[in-house]
């Protein structure tokens, strides 16, 4: 199972990149993992993306446990046209409980268990068989002697008689068990029954075979005695005649472990079994499964809060988390490796941890960091930068060889381009939910050179964030539409106390007003915010 590496739930240029450039460097140092994405990315990512011709990291929902996480063993279904006999040895020899019927297609189409077959030796009709030739040439270790059907559907009859007793009333439905009683054996054939089970294992003549083969019908010699053959000839039927179709308990391997055990909790069966999404059977599970599922595994960057991060993240296996944020409120049961450095990226801790391991950082690879560091830093005029990020992007730049002020302009212009985009998905492109002392908050962030089309959707925006502050029941909902070129932002907004948006950026307390400087949601919008509400309490 591979280790997921994915960002926040709104994957900016940083936390795509990030992602894509730590799993290859795991990978690199021996582990497995894959790089993944919480939602759709942004256009800026897709440019970044395109222009350096990287895959789309895969798209996960949540982590929480699957059937599939399961440590539950892999089988393969068994052919309805197997005999119940080969079915009985197969669970037998390998200590099966129940076994998988399956198509050609390998898709189920019933299940049979031990208690299945012990049922229908009970209750089943005895006098019919339904089964191939290859079955019964193997169950009852038989030799063709004439024939060549390759099917039986019939009524069989163990005869003992003498032959004139049965006289008309064999016919085509029939199949014969019989000694080497040579008067009944002609007496079958020239009935023109289906089938002629010869028992005791003796030579017969080559004229009763001659005659058989003239007459086209199918005769076997076994060496068991009429007895035994009698007893068990219900058991070379096949076992879609007694497999189980109705009320069958199945779970896709995509569903959730939570509705597994509730279904369980209602249900008295031991082994249930496991499908794909086209039907394909895969194994059974049981409730030992469940009570020791494996958690999966991975590994966070460019966020440490649970209302940031995927879905059941508490059921997963947390092994490392790489951000450059403030400590936030994921916490786990074991020691982990936590790396959170105050730069302007993750892209550039991601970027010093390939020079500390000494691995080689590809083109494809330095030109996903490189994007990573100048879409967070604002292209260095976020108050996020550092030194370390400058340097970072130095280095980079030597293997990629940009013009850096161009690219960076090219995927600014790019990326915040509003044009047919609906109110919900500008403000949900960059959003995020931090809980600010005692204030639930919701922030949004735009970054864009079109701010027209913001204010010229200003009425709908408003009417949006009251909504999504209603609903959500946020003491303070935020939109930051930050302009790049003025280094600042227009703010709209909803509060609960109409004093704490004026102080916190000091400007007027009125829809869209321009806060001059204010770029970075992390190291200004919440400091700023923390300021106003303690003033406040």
């Amino acid at each position: 199972m591979s280790i997921l590496v994915f960002g926040h739930k709104s994957p900016d240029t940083d936390s795509v990149a990030s992602a894509i450039a730590l799993s290859y460097l795991k990978n690199q140092l021996g582990s497995n993992t894959m790089p993944c994405v919480l939602g759709n990315i942004s256009k800026e990512s897709q440019y970044v993306l395109d222009y350096f011709q990287l895959p789309i990291p895969k798209y996960i929902s949540d982590v929480k446990i699957q059937v599939k996480d399961l440590q539950y063993d892999f089988a393969k279904g068994i052919s309805p046209k197997k005999s119940i006999l080969s079915t009985y040895n197969l669970m037998e020899d390998n200590s099966l409980e129940t076994v998988g019927v399956v198509d050609e297609d390998n898709k189920l189409l019933g299940i049979i268990s031990m208690k299945n077959i012990a049922m229908g030796l009970i209750h089943g009709d005895f006098y019919h068989l339904e089964t191939s030739l290859e079955n019964l040439v193997h169950d009852l270790k038989g030799k063709v002697l004439s024939g060549n059907k390759e099917f039986f559907n019939g009524h069989v009859s163990v005869v003992a008689y003498y032959y004139k007793t049965i006289e008309g009333l064999l016919g085509e439905n029939d199949i014969v068990i019989v000694g080497d009683r040579y008067d009944i054996i002609e007496c079958a054939i020239m009935s023109k029954v289906q089938l002629i089970i010869i028992t005791g294992g003796n030579d017969i003549p080559q004229k009763y075979i001659d005659l058989a083969e003239i007459n086209n019908i199918t005769m076997i010699l076994v060496p068991k005695d009429t007895y035994y053959i009698s007893k068990v000839i219900n058991m070379c039927n096949y076992t879609s005649r007694i497999m189980r179709t109705q009320n069958i308990i199945k779970f896709n391997e995509m569903e959730y472990i939570d509705e597994v055990k509730d279904e369980l909790s209602h249900s008295h069966f031991r082994n249930y079994p496991v499908i794909d999404n086209e039907s394909k059977f895969l194994g059974f599970i049981n409730r030992n499964h469940i009570m020791n599922p494996t958690r999966k595994k991975v590994i966070l960057v460019d966020h440490n809060e649970y209302s940031q991060s995927a879905e059941g993240l508490d059921e997963a296996d947390i092994l490392e988390i790489i951000d450059h944020h403030k400590i936030g409120d994921i916490s786990t049961s074991m020691p982990i490796n936590f790396r959170n450095n105050p730069v302007g990226s993750t892209c550039t801790i991601v970027f010093w941890m390939y020079r500390e391991h000494n691995i080689e950082i590809p083109f494809d690879i330095a030109g996903a960091l490189l994007s990573g560091i100048l879409s967070d830093t604002l292209l260095f005029k976020s108050p996020t930068t550092t030194d370390i990020d400058k340097k970072a992007v130095e280095e980079l730049n030597r293997i990629v060889e940009l013009n850096i002020d161009d690219f960076a302009m090219d995927m600014f212009k790019f990326g915040t381009s509003l044009e047919g985009q609906s109110i919900e998905e500008v403000f949900y492109k960059d959003f995020k939910e931090f809980q600010l002392e005692t204030f639930k908050t919701g922030i949004s962030q735009v970054f864009t050179l079109d701010i027209d089309d913001v204010f010229n959707r200003k009425d709908l925006f408003i009417n949006y964030i009251k909504k999504v502050h209603k609903r959500m029941n946020y003491d303070i909902t935020l939109l930051l539409v930050t302009d790049i070129l003025k280094e600042g932002s227009y703010i709209l907004y909803q509060c609960k106390h109409n004093s704490v948006i004026p102080s916190a950026f000091e400007v007027i307390d009125e829809q869209g007003v321009f806060a001059k400087e204010v770029v970075s949601r992390k190291k200004q919008v919440i400091p700023k915010l923390l300021n106003a509400i303690q003033l406040i309490k």
